[in-house]
C-alpha cells in the first residue's frame, strides 16, 4: 500500500517512535539475559503460529493464543527488554499472516502518518465506510479482523463512543437549545451518530477540532448543514494560545490523551477548563490497566499507547483544579478498558 505521509503542524505528529522515546526504560540487571531468554520463548510462540496459519489451522485461535502469549510475556519481562523484543517480533515471518487483517494492516502502514487516526477507528467500530475494505480481504484476514474488531479494547471503543453521545444528551438536556460541545481531536465524530440531542437538532454548535485534513473534510462532508462545525487545528495551536474555538458546556478529548504524556496531558486539561462556560464539563478518557492485546497492539499493529490507571488520571486532575471550585470524578467503562475523568464547574 502507497503510504501518504502527513506532516500536519511538524509537532503533533503522533508516532510509535515518538511514543517509545518517553517510555524507555533503563536497563535493568541480568539484562541481556532475560533477553536472550524473552527472543527464546517469543521465536517458539511466533514460529508455531507460523506453522499452524500454513496448515490452515482456525485463525481465532492461533490469534487468541498469540495475543494472550504476548500480553503475559510483555507483563513478565523487563520493561527495557520487552522494548528491545517489539522489532524481533514485527520482522518475523508469522507477520505476514496477521497483516491480512485489514484492521491490523491499516495500523501497521499508518496511511495517514500516524497512529490511531479516525479510519482506524472506523475499522474497529465495524463502520459502514470501511465495508469494502473489509470484504476485499483475505478469507483468513476477515477471520483475524472478527477477533481484533471485537477485542477487549475495541468493545470499549464502541462503549466509548456511547459514552460520548451520552454526555453530549445529558448536558444538552440540562442546558437546553443554546447547547454548545467542543470534541478535541475530534477523528470522524462518529459519537454524532448516537446522540439524540444531535438527531433532534438541539444543539446550538458541536465544534469538532481536529489536525488531520482528512478527517476534518470527512466531517464537513458528513455533517453538512447540521450542528456540526468542522474546524482544522491542533493540540499544539490550544496549548499556545494560538486557537481560540469558544466557550463551551461541554468539553471532550476522547482519544488524545492515549499519547500525552503527563505534563502535556495537565497543560491540556488546563487550556480545556479555560473554554468552559459556568457549569461546564470537560470530559477525558485514556486506554487503562490491563489490556489483554496490549503486546499485540505493540508488535503487529505498531501502536504505542501511554495507558493510564485510576490514579493517574486523578494525578492529572488534581493538578489542575481546586475541589471547591469543580465537581470531579473518575470511572471506568464497561470492561475497564479505558478509564474516564471528569471535571465540571462549578457556577
Amino acid at each position: 500500500m502507497t503510504q501518504m505521509k502527513m506532516e500536519f503542524d511538524g509537532h503533533s505528529l503522533i508516532t510509535p517512535s515518538a511514543i517509545a522515546d518517553e517510555l524507555v526504560a533503563a536497563k535493568e540487571e541480568r539484562f541481556d539475559e532475560h533477553l536472550a531468554i524473552g527472543k527464546g520463548e517469543l521465536a517458539l510462540l511466533l514460529e508455531l503460529a507460523r506453522q499452524q496459519f500454513a496448515k490452515g489451522e482456525n485463525p481465532t485461535k492461533v490469534i487468541d493464543r498469540v495475543t494472550m502469549s504476548l500480553h503475559e510475556i510483555r507483563h513478565r519481562l523487563q520493561p527495557r527488554v520487552w522494548q528491545e523484543l517489539v522489532p524481533f517480533v514485527q520482522e518475523h515471518a508469522v507477520s505476514e499472516y496477521f497483516l491480512q487483517d485489514p484492521l491490523t494492516r491499516w495500523s501497521w502502514d499508518k496511511p495517514r502518518g500516524y497512529s490511531g487516526d479516525a479510519r482506524l477507528l472506523d475499522f474497529i467500530y465495524r463502520h459502514d465506510s470501511v465495508t469494502e475494505d473489509v470484504a476485499g480481504a483475505s478469507d483468513l484476514g476477515k477471520a483475524l479482523f472478527e477477533y481484533t474488531s471485537t477485542a477487549p479494547s475495541s468493545l470499549a471503543n464502541w462503549d466509548r463512543r456511547d459514552i460520548l453521545a451520552g454526555y453530549v444528551d445529558e448536558v444538552a438536556a440540562r442546558t437546553g437549545a443554546g447547547t454548545e460541545v467542543l470534541s478535541v481531536a475530534a477523528g470522524h465524530l462518529r459519537e454524532a451518530e448516537y446522540s439524540k440531542a444531535f438527531r433532534e437538532k438541539q444543539l446550538k454548535r458541536w465544534v469538532a477540532l481536529d489536525q488531520d485534513p482528512i478527517s476534518v473534510g470527512t466531517i464537513a462532508r458528513d455533517y453538512q448543514g447540521t450542528s456540526v462545525e468542522a474546524i482544522d487545528g491542533s493540540v499544539r495551536a490550544i496549548l499556545t494560545g494560538r486557537q481560540h474555538p469558544g466557550t463551551f458546556d461541554l468539553v471532550y478529548a476522547s482519544g488524545l490523551y492515549d499519547y500525552l504524556v503527563d505534563k502535556v496531558a495537565i497543560k491540556l486539561t488546563q487550556r480545556c477548563l479555560d473554554m468552559l462556560k459556568p457549569n461546564g464539563t470537560f470530559l477525558f478518557a485514556n486506554y487503562s490497566y490491563p489490556i489483554l492485546v496490549d503486546g499485540y497492539i505493540e508488535t503487529f499493529m505498531n501502536w504505542q499507547l501511554l495507558l493510564r490507571s485510576e490514579a493517574d488520571m486523578w494525578k492529572i486532575i488534581h493538578a489542575c483544579v481546586d475541589k471547591d471550585e469543580y465537581e470531579t470524578g473518575v470511572f471506568f467503562g464497561k470492561n475497564r478498558n479505558i478509564v474516564y475523568g471528569f471535571i465540571k464547574k462549578r457556577s
